[in-house]
């Protein structure tokens, strides 16, 4: 009881001794100078940066002359391939694109499945994790364009080196973020299915995959967004798809042709959006 009181009389002294909010801020660190020395670095860099950029007044005339061009083709597309359905017209060619970065999702994540089991340092021990990891690395250091070059070199131009570039480049990204989430994994779950003398499938069979299933969807839709944004521009190295036709459309100066291309790409890719936002948040919501 003694102690109690003691400790009860002490107490309005040390909340006395404690410094209020205002003094607290008034002897918080002068950083000022500090702030000021990086403001001053930052705008010398910027003036360095600018002083080294050349500019042509002709070069500059024609570029806002071909952006009026592009915008004036935006404004007057040429509706005879904006509503032709064949070979040649805007809604085939964006079936074509779609087709390219959906099967290019699957097969990129179906190989990135095991890809990010083999890594997680939960599951596997420490040297095949680190191995699968520096492969996984080595996959994604190579940009896309590169990897279209390789397989129109190997396959030739269409749509089939379009599909092998997207399914190569969904593996890098894809198991990096299946790593992400089997490595957040409750560890309890393991360790219970590890004191029942389940083996390493049997742990991700049953414990594994059912938590992971809306992750790994979630993963692949996202990665879905960006293939059909790559699957556009692999065009520029004749991999299939709407961006061969809208590149040889603006080289030729053909700005209708372009515009319609470019409306049908901002259509499509806005209903995507839509539809992949929707099926991401059922996800999230389970």
């Amino acid at each position: 009881m003694e102690r109690k009181v003691t400790a009860e009389k002490r107490r309005p002294s040390d909340m006395a001794k404690r410094p209020s909010l205002d003094e607290i801020y008034a002897g918080r660190p002068k950083s000022w100078q500090h702030n000021a020395l990086i403001a001053v670095i930052v705008v010398v860099l910027l003036i360095w940066a600018a002083s080294g950029v050349e500019s042509s007044g002709g070069k500059a005339q024609k570029g806002w002359a071909v952006v009026g061009a592009i915008f004036n083709g935006l404004l007057h597309p040429d509706m005879s391939i904006l509503i032709n359905f064949t070979s040649t017209g805007v809604p085939y060619l964006l079936l074509e694109t779609i087709c390219i970065a959906f099967m290019g999702t699957v097969v990129g994540s179906l190989i990135a499945v095991p890809l990010a089991f083999l890594s997680a340092s939960n599951i596997m021990p420490k040297p095949i994790a680190w191995v699968a990891s520096f492969a996984i690395m080595c996959i994604r250091t190579v940009p896309v364009f590169v990897y279209g070059i390789m397989f129109v070199r190997v396959t030739g131009p269409g749509a089939f080196a379009g599909l092998m570039t997207m399914s190569l480049c969904s593996i890098g990204m894809v198991s990096k973020m299946f790593i992400e989430s089997i490595e957040d994994l409750d560890k309890g779950v393991l360790e219970s299915m590890t004191a029942m003398g389940l083996d390493t499938w049997q742990k991700i069979r049953f414990g594994v995959f059912p938590q992971m299933m809306a992750s790994f969807a979630s993963a692949a839709i996202y990665r879905f967004d960006m293939n059909l944004r790559d699957a556009t521009t692999l065009g520029l190295v004749a991999a299939g798809g709407i961006g061969s036709p809208l590149i040889f459309a603006m080289n030729g100066y053909k700005w209708n042709e372009a515009g319609s291309i470019l409306w049908g790409l901002i259509i499509l890719i806005l209903i995507v959006e839509w539809g992949s936002t929707k099926i991401r948040a059922k996800l999230a919501k389970g």
